[in-house]
């Protein structure tokens, strides 16, 4: 894997930004079905839906779309499947996986669904 430019891993702050983004749109798009009432806990089903769906075989969420980073599984060329991105998505809901970094940049939730998620 190359230290920087495309295939490397994605920075921190790429990621940060793409979960952000993906937040946002999934309050967004829950708004539109709760009003006048706040999303309140079904964002995060929303927020779910929008991450395991794309990521199981375009790679990407809308947010990492944005950012120009992609999921990936190390161990080879296929899609990263409904399996591992059900299992990365609910990990994250869990946030301590997902913010204890190794250093090789991932996390322990992409360590423990066998992804990475790089730069394109």
């Amino acid at each position: 894997m190359p230290e920087t430019g495309p295939g490397s891993a994605a920075s921190l702050g790429k990621r940060l930004l793409a979960f952000v983004v993906d937040l946002v749109l999934a309050a967004l798009i829950t708004a539109a079905f709760t009003a006048p009432a706040y999303p309140g806990d079904w964002s995060l089903l929303t927020w779910l839906v929008i991450t395991v769906v794309p990521v199981s075989f375009f790679g990407a969420t809308p947010g990492m779309a944005l950012t120009k980073i992609w999921v990936a599984r190390v161990d080879s060329t296929k899609m990263v499947g409904p399996l591992r991105a059900v299992l990365r998505g609910l990990l994250t809901v869990l946030i301590i996986p997902a913010v204890i970094w190794n250093f090789d940049g991932r996390s322990w939730h992409d360590r423990i669904s066998g992804t990475i998620v790089l730069r394109r």
